[in-house]
């Protein structure tokens, strides 16, 4: 009877890490490989302790349950509630610096090196420079204007 729960066993844990693999994480290979150690470790025991004959149907009934589980998993998409649909289509500060133009002056929030924040028109923005390091508190001139991207420079 100990050896039929320790067949059970490794197949069921090989068939569930196989699945968490598949369904789960994708592309991580270990996780499946060690699902495929433990499924194979399983019907080789059962090889060696009861027979070909039991040996045989062991895989025979492992092969059918792992293709019955699988093809039933993702034809009901029983998975389908333990996985995130949504997708993020915004952008980061889109249509932030359209009130916003080459010339302006504002003062920096932070150190630029050579990024930081700057606040232009009571609103504070992430600027970068040159390369050149600007302290905090020093008045800065908006350069150029690239999509989300705000070019200053210190205003001597």
């Amino acid at each position: 009877m100990f050896m039929w729960l320790v067949i059970a066993a490794l197949i069921l844990a090989g068939l569930l890490l196989i699945i968490v693999e598949i369904v789960f994480i994708p592309g991580t290979t270990v996780v499946g490989l060690l699902g495929l150690v433990f499924t194979i470790a399983g019907i080789v025991f059962s090889y060696s302790q009861f027979g070909n004959e039991t040996g045989f149907y062991v895989l025979l009934g492992t092969t059918l349950v792992t293709a019955a589980t699988l093809y039933l998993s993702f034809r009901k998409g029983a998975w389908k509630k333990f996985s995130h649909q949504s997708a993020i289509d915004s952008k980061v500060n889109e249509g932030m610096t359209s009130h916003l133009n080459t010339g302006e002056e504002g003062v920096t929030k932070s150190v630029l090196r050579p990024m930081g924040s700057a606040e232009f028109h009571v609103k504070i923005f992430e600027v970068k420079t040159n390369g050149e390091l600007v302290n905090n508190g020093i008045k800065v001139r908006i350069v150029k204007i690239r999509s989300n991207d705000i070019l200053v420079e210190p205003i001597q």
